[in-house]
């Protein structure tokens, strides 16, 4: 790629002083143009501001770079000011898909949402949750009481789902996790691996005594019976690493504890 073709920049702040600091330094040293008609979005924060730029743009076949002005990221390059464009010409892309999450409540409303790391179903009290999960209109598992659940793509598959002692996925790898949280039964069930054009429903038993919440990244829905989740592939967002620090690296390397 060639660095002309990063000539205008947008910048993004998660709002925190560094990254405000950050982002009047750049803007000084680059220049600085609206998101619409910018050659490329570097995003100034951590995971959680790049969760919100990719939710954001998604679709819109921008170019994003993240640089850490946050604590964990794992979704950012390293910070630095100089040779920015250099940068982004040598990055190396990756393309993120998300999971389309329809949940309904119990008041007969549906709610849609986009997920890039995960859809959730939790627990709203003290209870453990009772769901039956069935894969493209077959039952699979006719009960897990548990904490809730996750379904994750395998760009979330290193962040709660890991926690959740979920299997790391390959960023190309064309699947979906499936994670129990503190299954109760089947106190040995530790969840599945889907083909990503599976369609994965849960339903919730006993809804009344027993209510649970349906969240895709931040947007949460209580109260809900039913959530079907699907990964959609007719839109992507594009992620920029420096090389030899992309997604696929980064996964990998989590999959052997470096």
């Amino acid at each position: 790629m060639n660095a002309r073709k990063f000539e205008r920049l947008a910048f993004l702040s998660s709002g925190t002083p560094e990254a405000e600091d950050a982002h009047a330094r750049l803007a000084a040293l680059y220049g600085e143009s609206p998101v619409q008609e910018a050659d490329a979005v570097v995003a100034l924060g951590g995971d959680g501001l790049m969760l919100k730029t990719l939710h954001d743009l998604m679709g819109s076949d921008l170019s994003i770079y993240g640089m850490n002005r946050g604590s964990v990221g794992f979704l950012m390059n390293e910070y630095r000011e100089e040779g920015l464009r250099e940068r982004l010409a040598a990055a190396e892309a990756s393309i993120v898909h998300p999971l389309v999450m329809r949940a309904v409540d119990r008041d007969g409303r549906t709610h849609e949402a986009r997920a890039i790391n995960e859809v959730s179903m939790l627990r709203q009290t003290y209870q453990a949750a009772k769901l039956r999960i069935s894969v493209d209109g077959k039952p699979r598992l006719e009960e897990l009481i548990a904490d809730g659940l996750l379904v994750a793509t395998p760009a979330g598959s290193t962040a709660y789902n890991l926690s959740a002692n979920g299997p790391i996925l390959p960023l190309e790898a064309t699947l979906i996790a499936i994670t129990p949280l503190s299954a109760f039964r089947p106190r040995r069930w530790r969840g599945a691996l889907l083909p990503d054009k599976a369609r994965v429903t849960i339903e919730v038993m006993d809804p009344d005594k027993r209510p649970v919440a349906a969240v895709a990244d931040h947007a949460e829905f209580r109260d809900v019976i039913r959530v079907d989740v699907a990964m959609d592939r007719r839109v992507g967002a594009r992620l920029l690493h420096d090389p030899g620090h992309s997604m696929e690296e980064r996964i990998l390397r989590e999959q052997f504890g470096t």
